[in-house]
């Protein structure tokens, strides 16, 4: 008799035990995928810590390139037009830290906006291979690689005639506190034709700013003058343009426009 009920409170205890994990691992805030963020819901705040200041490092707010159906290859709109002013501008679309995945960059959203309000000509900078990762971590592991070897990657298609503009705006998404470094191929192979130009720069961020666009512009481009510059929170772009528009018109009436 004695064996009996020991066997049944045994089977019992299991039971209750296997019901247990079922309903925590249901539950598990540790196992819920954020959609924006692709990362546990709940963490230490070890975790917390070491997750802001990826964040602020790598700021890679932008991945896959946002090249359409029709294979545009950036060829610069208005081109010919009497506009002196060109918008350069470098952006991706895919997973991105904060919003999930989007289908137009958020950098290509606000040099969209400049160019509504100044009537600009533009040039998307597109890689003439791109091998960039459409998913948020694997991408910042490319471009830390980048970034360590000094890349220079090459882009598609040809600038347009530099010497018919006075001013041009330069964006792209930070990467690892700096400018993605095709940006850099651009800088360098167009440095004499940048020159007495008025260079402005924006970034679009994961919560790093302008993080040093300025400079290092002026750096890369020694004898163009450097105005300046706007950063947006690629947060913003996605879920708040409206706002965004305001502010990138303020910006943009502190030039004149």
């Amino acid at each position: 008799m004695k064996k009996r009920i020991i066997v049944g409170l045994v089977m019992v205890g299991m039971l209750m035990v296997t019901g247990c994990g079922q309903s925590g691992a249901d539950t598990n805030p540790a196992l819920v995928i954020s959609e924006d963020e692709i990362q546990p819901v709940v963490t230490t705040d070890t975790e917390r810590t070491a997750d802001t200041e990826r964040e602020n490092v790598n700021g890679i707010d932008d991945q896959t390139s946002d090249i359409d159906s029709s294979g545009d290859t950036g060829e610069p709109a208005g081109v010919g037009s009497s506009s002196d002013t060109l918008v350069v501008y470098f952006s991706r679309t895919g997973e991105q830290y904060g919003v999930g995945v989007i289908e137009k960059g958020n950098t290509a959203i606000v040099a969209d906006m400049i160019v509504e309000q100044t009537g600009a000509d533009i040039f998307e900078i597109l890689p003439q291979e791109d091998y960039y990762p459409y998913t948020y971590d694997e991408l910042t592991d490319v471009a830390k690689k980048e970034l360590n070897e000094n890349a220079r990657p090459a882009y598609a298609g040809e600038i347009p005639d530099l010497s018919q503009y006075s001013t041009i705006f330069i964006g792209a998404p930070v990467w690892w506190g700096d400018w993605p470094m095709i940006m850099y191929t651009f800088f360098e192979e167009n440095e004499d034709a940048l020159a007495g130009k008025t260079l402005i720069p924006f970034s679009t961020h994961a919560g790093s700013g302008l993080s040093g666009f300025d400079r290092k512009l002026s750096g890369a481009c020694p004898n163009s003058t450097v105005g300046t510059g706007l950063a947006i929170a690629g947060t913003d772009t996605q879920n708040d343009p409206d706002s965004v528009r305001k502010s990138v018109n303020d910006w943009l009436s502190g030039f004149g426009y």
